[in-house]
């Protein structure tokens, strides 16, 4: 049976786009990004085709394809758009599905609604991204309950960029979730580094 997930970050910047595509290799799916804010020609649909080389990979047209490098709310506004959640449909696919989600989970989608409007509405379960710098225990923690509070599930948690073991520690012993992976920083992204990290990706 085939499975979807959501790749949710702690912020934004903080890898989702590579996770993406090392969880997309690992698990020979299918990648959407149902929200794409800028880089339109270059975004992140055109490099999960760049670095995943798997042969059953289909990336789905993002729902919209909004112009400016901005929250999907306020890039929506100067594009004359309103984001509808109801326009969201989940592609079908009898592969495996890589969700990657537009900023944070509260990222405001529109006046009202926000990211966690979203991911209950397409009803997956969240791999979470964190990424060490300094503050990022609090926002992962924050991030963590929040989810929590509105009973979304939680598969596990990815750690990227430069290591902080003490910091992963006491996270994983909080939120008790299962350590997925560790991306440490590297000079560059390509599909070789990205299928390296896929073998070592475990649920």
């Amino acid at each position: 049976m085939s499975q979807t997930f959501i790749i949710a970050g702690i912020g934004t910047e903080v890898g989702k786009t590579v996770i993406s595509a090392i969880v997309t290799q690992a698990l020979q799916a299918d990648y959407w990004k149902p929200i794409q804010s800028g880089d339109l020609d270059q975004g992140d649909a055109y490099w999960i085709q760049q670095w995943v080389k798997h042969p059953k990979l289909k990336v789905w047209p993002s729902t919209y394809r909004l112009t400016q490098p901005l929250s999907p709310h306020t890039a929506a506004e100067i594009d004359g758009v309103t984001i509808q959640i109801d326009h969201f449909k989940r592609p079908e696919t009898s592969n495996n599905l890589v969700i990657e989600l537009a900023g944070g989970i509260m990222v405001p989608i529109n006046d009202q609604q926000t990211n966690i409007d979203l991911i209950k509405h397409l009803n997956a379960p969240i791999i979470l991204v964190s990424k060490n710098y300094l503050g990022s225990i609090n926002h992962t923690l924050l991030t963590y309950e929040f989810l929590k509070q509105n009973s979304i599930p939680m598969v596990g948690i990815v750690f990227n960029g430069p290591e902080n073991a003490s910091g992963e520690k006491f996270i994983l012993q909080y939120t008790q979730l299962p350590f997925l992976l560790r991306v440490r920083e590297e000079e560059q992204i390509n599909e070789i580094i990205v299928n390296q990290y896929a073998q070592q990706f475990q649920l």
